[in-house]
């Protein structure tokens, strides 16, 4: 089993459940410090996770395990705020705006708008023609409509599953999408949190102000997927290195 460690508002390891056991011994490790692992829904004090593990000084100190590594660019998991959130997708409804536009012009949403205009006015009053005039737009602006869904599922879900871990607006602001324990996710993940969106979008957008008001920021979509959206820019592929190392 890992455990992750939280000292001082800062995140680290994972460890070995048997490196924080010697810790917690040797008293290189507080039982005041926070650990985590995974099925938990928060943080709790190590005396929780390990009530039986004591620091009892030995007549005869044995060879002590190595001292755990804290990284100084560990980040926080500090979630960030609903307005943070609301600046980054305005940001993301701006980079696919054009690309939307071009799909819609390019597949006849624009041209399936005209014609149904056209026909809304000489039907006049018909309820028959009006749904005959309906069904003629909706069978036209279909490829438009299904295309610009599938752009939006994989910018969103190639974007943050990605190693920004961040859509183009959520990096501009200093943001990254993680899981419950601050971890970059899959494509996959990225993608049940996308479609999650539609629910929350689909009970009048309370799945999204949800963020205003949830512990750790999280929206509908983040609570089915299991996410949560973090200040700070994920770290560089060098620095990972450099912290592995």
């Amino acid at each position: 089993m890992e455990i992750w460690i939280g000292r001082d508002g800062e995140r680290h390891g994972p460890y070995k459940e048997e490196q924080v056991r010697a810790w917690l011994r040797s008293g290189e490790l507080s039982r005041d410090d926070l650990g985590w692992r995974e099925g938990l829904a928060d943080w709790r004090p190590l005396s929780v996770l390990f009530p039986e593990e004591t620091v009892v000084p030995p007549a005869v100190p044995p060879a002590a395990p190595p001292a755990p590594v804290w990284p100084q660019s560990a980040p926080a998991l500090a979630p960030a705020g609903f307005w943070q959130r609301v600046a980054a997708y305005l940001i993301d409804a701006l980079v696919l705006w054009i690309p939307n536009l071009l799909l819609g012009n390019l597949l006849g949403e624009r041209q399936a708008q005209a014609a149904l205009q056209q026909a809304q006015m000489l039907a006049g009053n018909d309820p028959q023609l009006m749904m005959q005039a309906m069904q003629a737009y909706l069978h036209a602006a279909a490829p438009a409509v299904l295309a610009q869904m599938l752009l939006g599922w994989l910018y969103f879900a190639l974007c943050e599953s990605s190693v920004w871990q961040a859509t183009v607006g959520k990096r501009a602001l200093g943001l990254r999408v993680t899981d419950l324990a601050g971890r970059r996710i899959g494509f996959a993940k990225a993608s049940g949190r996308y479609f999650a969106k539609l629910l929350s979008a689909f009970i009048l957008g309370i799945g999204f102000l949800m963020v205003a008001w949830t512990r750790r920021k999280q929206g509908l979509h983040d609570l089915i997927a299991g996410t949560l959206v973090l200040k700070g820019r994920a770290a560089t592929a060098t620095a990972r290195s450099g912290l592995d190392a």
